[in-house]
């Protein structure tokens, strides 16, 4: 049967690998579907109770319940010599019956030179064509004859053992050996020198193994040089960043494209270089299944730039999140296109893919009960990328570890952590427990409380407020709203002020630079002023230990800085 068929961060060989485990995961609940049914049916016995169901009524097994079966059984029969089989395929008058290998060998050189419509063309319902205008109980199959269609008749009769089968009617086998006196040289024949068209090899002539590399050879050697033209002259007038843009998706994509229409031209040749029709019936799986890997190829690189350039683009509007999820669907993606591939695959080879998804789907629930945890995780990835909790690139704390999102997959969160080891977190528990990321803040809080000397008078103090506040005015990076500098209390050993202030910046290694800059302006004010730091420890006679309480851990702390 001739079918056209058309199928349809860290994303290199980290994003492949889950991919194409999932993949030969389905790939092995696929198989293990298909031999289901033959295990049940021999560990589970009828039931004695209940009356077995009568027969089916056997096929033909000669394949005439349909016309496609009935020309493509005769056209076997006729190539492997076997006449008296092809015989069975012919409604033969009594006349007919004298020649009838003449007959035969004529009919089957006719369909062999001037069938050139696609095998699907032959209609695989037992019922043959309702809507070509024929009786119920005939069917028509053209052949194309110096440009013009010359119609062969086959006629459903009861035969005897086989029941309802189609044959090739009386009226036709009249007329054939008419038409096989009137048949000229088919196009082939005329272009190709004689030697060729009557040497032959493995059953075909040299003639037409040279067309049928050429219907391959050609459209590739134009193909490649059309795309080397095109892509020359869009470079030419593009600027270095699209230059780059080409370059990558000409790179990626230039030889499946090549190889996909190279094969489109191909299969549409095919029938135009007059291949036996039992030959094409055998050639058209071959061709089917490449057909199938090319375009899976195709769409696994185009899913692969595609979503490549996405996630760059994501990236540069800042939308981590969405990059991420990218990221995931990306896989998903992939997953889509390798089982397509693999039912594709299937059906061609003539895998009842029915039974197949009905074993995937009881697969997939025995799956789904042996490993919740796993469809958990999956879930929780998912749900953690659409709330936009978390992305790669972002610093979060997750279990109580500060890290960086390294990845997401299917199943869990890679954090690399400050001490540089790697933390792998279930995903369906981090859905369930709290996320603290940090990369989604546009400022970073600076809340110190500043400690003076007892010693320092009210004019001082008024002094040190009041040029510190000029100072949190006068700075650009920090918001001026929420910017303050108060005297919050007089302790046990200092006269406490507290700082509060937010720097304008997401990157914290550019708030460590100017929270050290304003700090040491604060210093500088406070110097200037005449006050000082108070120094518990010095300044009051009190032990060591009590010092380091009071300023990180009393109930009156002593100086302290910290950053939210």
């Amino acid at each position: 049967m001739e079918r056209h068929a058309v199928t349809g961060g860290r994303d290199d060989r980290q994003s492949a690998a889950p991919t194409l485990r999932i993949a030969w995961a389905w790939a092995v609940v696929l198989l293990v579907a298909l031999a289901g049914p033959a295990g049940a049916a021999g560990q589970i016995g009828p039931e004695p109770s209940r009356t077995p169901p009568p027969p089916e009524e056997a096929g033909d097994p000669l394949g005439r319940d349909t016309p496609r079966g009935t020309i493509a059984g005769f056209n076997l029969a006729v190539h492997r010599e076997d006449f008296q089989s092809a015989a069975r395929f012919l409604q033969l008058s009594a006349g007919g019956r004298r020649d009838t290998e003449r007959l035969a060998r004529d009919l089957a050189d006719l369909i062999d030179r001037y069938y050139i419509q696609p095998l699907a063309a032959l209609s695989d319902d037992p019922q043959g064509t309702a809507t070509d205008g024929l009786a119920l109980d005939r069917e028509r199959v053209i052949l194309t004859m110096a440009g013009k269609p010359v119609d062969l008749e086959l006629v459903r009769v009861k035969d005897r053992e086989a029941g309802l089968v189609w044959l090739v009617s009386a009226q036709t086998l009249a007329r054939v050996p008419a038409l096989r006196r009137s048949a000229g040289v088919t196009w082939l024949e005329g272009l190709m020198p004689a030697a060729l068209v009557d040497a032959r090899l493995f059953g075909l002539s040299i003639a037409q193994w040279v067309a049928w590399a050429a219907t391959l050879l050609v459209p590739a050697a134009a193909l490649w040089l059309l795309s080397a033209i095109v892509i020359a002259s869009a470079r030419a007038v593009s600027g270095p960043k699209r230059r780059a843009l080409i370059d990558t998706w000409y790179g990626g994509l230039r030889w499946p494209v090549i190889l996909v229409v190279t094969l489109a031209v191909h299969v549409a040749a095919v029938p135009l270089l007059g291949f036996s029709l039992a030959f094409r019936f055998g050639y058209s799986r071959l061709e089917l299944a490449v057909v199938v890997l090319a375009v899976a190829w195709f769409l696994w690189r185009l899913m692969a730039l595609s979503f490549t350039h996405a996630r760059i683009m994501a990236l540069r509007r800042g939308q981590a999140s969405v990059r991420s999820l990218l990221l995931l669907a990306e896989r998903v993606s992939k997953t889509i296109v390798a089982l397509a591939a693999v039912f594709a695959l299937l059906t061609i080879a003539g895998v009842d893919t029915t039974t197949a998804l009905a074993g995937v789907g009881i697969g997939g629930v025995a799956i789904a009960l042996g490993a919740q945890r796993s469809v958990e995780n999956l879930l929780g990835g998912v749900f953690l990328l659409t709330d936009r909790a978390l992305a790669v690139g972002d610093t979060c704390s997750i279990a109580d570890r500060l890290g960086v999102v390294e990845d997401i997959t299917m199943r869990s969160v890679r954090l690399r952590t400050l001490e540089q080891t790697l933390l792998s977190v279930p995903a369906g528990v981090l859905a369930q427990s709290s996320v603290e990321n940090f990369a989604t803040r546009d400022k970073i809080l600076v809340l110190s409380t500043l400690r003076l000397r007892y010693d320092t008078t009210a004019a001082q103090l008024r002094q040190v407020l009041g040029r510190i506040r000029g100072l949190l005015e006068e700075r650009p990076e920090i918001e001026k709203e929420t910017a303050r500098i108060r005297l919050v209390d007089f302790g046990v050993y200092a006269i406490e002020l507290e700082l509060f202030a937010y720097l304008l910046t997401p990157d914290f290694s550019k708030f460590l630079a100017l929270r050290e800059e304003l700090l040491l302006q604060v210093a500088a004010i406070v110097e200037s002023s005449g006050s000082g730091f108070a120094r518990p420890e010095i300044d009051y006679g009190i032990s060591a230990a009590e010092a380091t309480s009071a300023r990180f851990g009393g109930p009156n702390r002593g100086t302290a800085n910290r950053s939210v």
